[in-house]
């Protein structure tokens, strides 16, 4: 008898360590603050698609929704940008307070003048962003970005791989959520509604 309480009682401990190892767990991956949390976003200065110098703290006050990509993405990029536009709009008259930005990972054909003709066809208030290789490099870095030339491309007609994210930035700068693919309009507005 004595055995099987013993049994009993090192059975308990052992599921409630577990159970208070996965209750840790759970409330790290939902806060995103455990101790290897990486901080996103970050000061940048790049030319507007209207080709003037913008620096980051000229969009506090606003949320921010962030996205890079590339104008000659074939399909990831445009749609995302679609969906961004959307929400936008979804959100009426509190569209407003909100800056929707593409950054390109393409400063080689992605120039101010491309931006100018790219991001309207998606929404007239999205702001562009390219610059120097190393300006681009730096804002990726900030926002956690992957992105390189695909392998076997040539110098001309190229494909690029990219981190595809929408990044959601408060009023100060601070990151607060991102959307990844297959996030729609409607969902995405109403993630960004509850930080008003």
């Amino acid at each position: 008898m004595n055995v099987n309480r013993l049994s009993l009682a090192i059975a308990a401990v052992v599921v409630a360590g577990a159970a208070a190892i996965a209750a840790m767990m759970i409330t790290r991956q939902d806060t995103g603050r455990g101790p290897e949390f990486v901080p996103i976003g970050g000061d940048f200065t790049l030319t507007s698609h209207e080709g003037k110098r913008v620096s980051d703290p000229e969009f506090r006050g606003k949320l921010m929704l962030v996205y890079f990509g590339y104008t000659y993405c074939p399909d990831v990029c445009p749609s995302e940008l679609q969906v961004m536009g959307s929400a936008i709009d979804h959100l009426g008259e509190k569209a407003d307070e909100v800056t929707p930005i593409f950054i390109t990972v393409d400063p080689q054909r992605d120039d101010w003048q491309a931006l100018g003709e790219y991001v309207p066809h998606f929404h007239d208030r999205m702001v562009g962003l390219t610059g120097t290789p190393d300006e681009i490099a730096a804002a990726a870095k900030a926002y956690r970005v992957y992105f390189a030339k695909a392998e076997g491309e040539d110098d001309e007609s190229y494909l690029m791989d990219h981190t595809s994210l929408v990044y959601l930035m408060g009023r100060e700068g601070q990151y607060l959520r991102h959307f990844t693919g297959g996030t729609t309009a409607e969902e995405m507005a109403a993630a960004i509604s509850e930080e008003f």
